[in-house]
C-alpha cells in the first residue's frame, strides 16, 4: 500500500502545478459544473450514505455528523456556487514597497501547493475541502475515516467525472483508502504533502499532532461556554443557549457549559425551560441543581461531577457551573476551554468589553449564540475547518488561509555590495 500511495502523490504534486497556473474562470466553471451535477447524483450518493449509516449506532454523536439527505446536499451545492462567486485569493499583493537602492519587492500570495485533509464521519468535508482547494490552487489528499467509506467514495467519483469532463488532471483530488495503514502513510509523507489539516474528535488530532512529520494545522474540539452575566436580559440568555445548545448539538460550535452568575440563579430556570422540548440532559453544580430542581423535568437533571466540566459534549447534553464573578468565570473558561468558541451574555458594556479582550479563543462572542462560528456564515463560502492554534490561521479558515506567500523582487541590474 505504501508504494502505491506514493506514487499517487507523485501525480498529486504535478496536478498540483497544472492547477496552480488554471485562471480563475475556469475554476469557477468547475465548482458550478459539479453543484450542477449534485442532483442527478443524488440517489447514488444517499444510497452509499445508507451503506454508511446502516453500520453506525444512531445514538452515536457521529451520526448526525455522516448524514446525508437531500436538503443537505442540495447545501452543500450552493456552498460550491458561493465559493465559485468569491474573489480568488491567489495573486493578492500583501506588500508592496521600494528599497533605497531600487529593488522594488512585493509580497504576493500563492498555493499552499498540496493540502492533506484527515477527517471523520463527515462526507461534506470531501466536497468543502475539494471546492476551497481548487479555488485556491491547491492539490486536495483526502484520508475519510472507513465510518464515511461509501459516501466518500461515491463523492470522489462524482468530483474525478466533472474533472474529467472539464478536461482538468483527475489527481487533483486523491483520496485515500479508508485503512489506517494509508493514514500512517500520509502522515510521514515529508515532501509529498505541504500541510495535514485534522477535523475530527479530540483524539484524532491529538494522534495527528503527535505522529505526523509533514506540518500541520490543528483544527481542535470546541469545549464551548456562553457566560451569563448579572447584567444578562434572561430572555436573550434564553434565546442564545438554546440556539447553541440545539441547533445542531453533534458540531463543535455547539454549547457544552453554561456558567451562570450566582445572582441569577432565580433566573436558571427560566433561561433553561426550552432545553427540556429538545430532552436536553442538564448537569447543574451544587449552587445551580437547588435552582433548577423541581422547575425542570427531574429525569432530565442530574448533579453535575467534575469530569461534566471540559466536555466536548456533541450530544443534547449541557453542564451548568455557577460563579460569582466575571473573574471566576474567567478562570473557569480559561482552565476547561479548548479556545473555540466562547461568549458572553451581558447588558454591561464595560463587563462584555472585559470578557472579549480577554478570552482566549479563537472566536469571542457578546449577546449571541456561538452557532455563528462557521465558514459560510462569516462569508468565506464554506470552511477547511476551525483553527485553534496561533501560527498561521485562526478560527474558520477558507480560501485566504489555504495559501502562504513568496517574495517577489525585480531590479534594473543591482548586485550586493
Amino acid at each position: 500500500m505504501k508504494s502505491t500511495i506514493l506514487d499517487r502523490l507523485g501525480a498529486v504534486r504535478q496536478a498540483s502545478r497544472e492547477i496552480s497556473g488554471l485562471d480563475d474562470s475556469t475554476i469557477n466553471r468547475t465548482l458550478n459544473h459539479l453543484a450542477d451535477m449534485i442532483p442527478a447524483r443524488t440517489e447514488a450518493l444517499l444510497e452509499a450514505n445508507r451503506q454508511d449509516l446502516e453500520r453506525m449506532d444512531p445514538g452515536d454523536p457521529k451520526y448526525d455528523r455522516l448524514l446525508l439527505d437531500e436538503e443537505r446536499l442540495e447545501a452543500i451545492a450552493a456552498d460550491l456556487r458561493n465559493v465559485a462567486l468569491l474573489p480568488s485569493p491567489l495573486g493578492r499583493v500583501l506588500e508592496q514597497r521600494v528599497l533605497p537602492n531600487g529593488l522594488e519587492l512585493r509580497r504576493e500570495s500563492v498555493p499552499l501547493g498540496i493540502v492533506g485533509i484527515i477527517y471523520e464521519s463527515r462526507p461534506n468535508v470531501t466536497f468543502d475541502v475539494f471546492a476551497l482547494c481548487l479555488k485556491s490552487g491547491n492539490a486536495t489528499v483526502l484520508k475519510g475515516g472507513s465510518d464515511a467509506r461509501a459516501s466518500n467514495i461515491a463523492i470522489a467519483e462524482l468530483i474525478h467525472d466533472v474533472l474529467e469532463e472539464m478536461e482538468l488532471n483527475q489527481d487533483t483530488l486523491y483520496l485515500l483508502p479508508a485503512e489506517r495503514e494509508a493514514a500512517s502513510v500520509m502522515l510521514n509523507a515529508v515532501g509529498a504533502i505541504d500541510i495535514i489539516i485534522p477535523r475530527g474528535s479530540q483524539q484524532l488530532i491529538d494522534h495527528v499532532r503527535q505522529h505526523s512529520r509533514v506540518p500541520v494545522i490543528e483544527t481542535g474540539a470546541g469545549i464551548v461556554h456562553t457566560y451569563v452575566d448579572k447584567s444578562a436580559l434572561a430572555e436573550m440568555a434564553r434565546d442564545i443557549v438554546f440556539n447553541a445548545k440545539t441547533r445542531r448539538p453533534s458540531v463543535c460550535n455547539a454549547l457544552d457549559t453554561l456558567i451562570i452568575h450566582r445572582d441569577r440563579l432565580r433566573d436558571l430556570a427560566e433561561i433553561a425551560e426550552p432545553l427540556h422540548e429538545r430532552n436536553v440532559i442538564v448537569y447543574a453544580d451544587n449552587e445551580a441543581y437547588p435552582a433548577l430542581l423541581g422547575r425542570y423535568p427531574s429525569e432530565l437533571l442530574q448533579k453535575a461531577e467534575e469530569h461534566h466540566f471540559g466536555t466536548e459534549f456533541l450530544s443534547l447534553k449541557l453542564s451548568v457551573k455557577t460563579v460569582g464573578n466575571l473573574q471566576e468565570a474567567l478562570d473557569h473558561i480559561a482552565r476547561y476551554s479548548s479556545m473555540h468558541s466562547e461568549a458572553i451574555v451581558a447588558e454591561n458594556p464595560a463587563t462584555r468589553a472585559e470578557f472579549l479582550k480577554r478570552v482566549d479563543a479563537a472566536v469571542v462572542y457578546a449577546n449571541t449564540s456561538t452557532a455563528f462560528t462557521d465558514g459560510a456564515q462569516f462569508g468565506l463560502g464554506a470552511e477547511i475547518g476551525i483553527s485553534t492554534q496561533k501560527l498561521h490561521a485562526r478560527g474558520p479558515m477558507a480560501l485566504r488561509e489555504l495559501c502562504t506567500y513568496k517574495w517577489i523582487i525585480e531590479g534594473r541590474g543591482q548586485v550586493r555590495p
